[in-house]
């Protein structure tokens, strides 16, 4: 597991390549795709740590969010304070929060 810095794009830099991966679907608990992040601009930094997190915890649970939050580094402190701004921070404060965690599906290329 790495050690999260202050700066996501240092974070990003240590980060299991995504090269090959198609999307990341989250599944709830009752088996539904509560969201899917597809490999696009834009997306790609939350599709690098949301695979790292599958990797590395198995699922997203409240563990695995609050690591999460860390990796997102400067940004978490923005998702805070605008929240919708960040989605896929939003779900992992969520989750920190108590809500159900999720399990992750990677889909290759």
């Amino acid at each position: 597991m790495i050690q999260p810095t202050a700066s996501f794009k240092n974070n990003l830099q240590l980060l299991p390549s995504i090269e090959g991966l198609a999307r990341i679907d989250l599944i709830d608990p009752t088996g539904i795709i509560a969201a899917s992040i597809e490999n696009q601009p834009g997306k790609q930094g939350s599709l690098s740590v949301y695979q790292y997190l599958e990797q590395s915890f198995g699922a997203l649970n409240a563990e695995a969010a609050k690591h999460g939050l860390a990796v997102f580094a400067e940004h978490t402190e923005d998702a805070r304070n605008r929240p919708g701004a960040h989605p896929n921070i939003d779900r992992l404060l969520e989750i920190v929060d108590g809500a159900d965690p999720l399990n992750i599906r990677l889909f290759e290329a």
